[in-house]
């Protein structure tokens, strides 16, 4: 008894914090997400990054051209940035920012590098890229680096594997 495969692109929204970005501002941005996706009827799926930042994944139909996609997750992005525009900066360099977080749809590209879900980073007490759920956006507890090599494992025994989604809900992207 497996999961059945098939033939989905992942496609990543990155909540990238400035220097002056909070934590709790982050989590402003990714609950924003949150309402959006769910407005929307898209399947995102959540993760601390391990660092200091929030990325969510959108499992997709394989039948989107790569500029489709990349242009559906800017739109999307842009729409949420408007929302909340005294917490984001659309430059690329964080001097540039002005401390704001940047909402980094630029990273679906080919050429450049993601942090996969469950990596451990290369910080003191190896955190760990984790999947979350919508729902631990709103825990008080929730931290970037929250889980670590030491306490995954005991994570997803707890709570499965929250990532799963990504090669099995193939979604046709909404119009914005």
């Amino acid at each position: 008894m497996g999961v059945e495969m098939i033939e989905v692109v992942v496609s990543k929204l990155g909540i990238d914090p400035g220097t002056k970005t909070t934590f709790d501002e982050i989590l402003v941005l990714a609950r924003l997400f949150r309402a959006a996706l769910q407005h929307l009827g898209v399947i995102g799926l959540p993760k601390v990054s391990g660092k200091r930042g929030v990325q969510i994944w959108v499992p997709i139909e394989a039948s989107y051209s790569f500029e489709q996609t990349r242009d559906w997750v800017e739109q999307l992005s842009r729409a949420v940035g408007q929302m909340v525009p005294e917490l984001v900066s659309w430059e690329w360099s964080k001097r540039d920012r002005l401390g704001r977080a940047r909402l980094d749809f630029t990273q679906n590209a080919i050429n450049r590098t993601l942090v996969a879900p469950y990596a451990v980073r290369p910080s003191p007490g190896a955190p760990v890229s984790a999947p979350i759920t919508w729902d631990e956006l709103d825990d008080p507890d929730l931290a970037p680096d929250r889980w670590t090599i030491t306490s995954l494992a005991a994570r997803l025994e707890a709570v499965g594997d929250l990532f799963a989604p990504a090669v099995t809900e193939a979604q046709k992207l909404p119009a914005l």
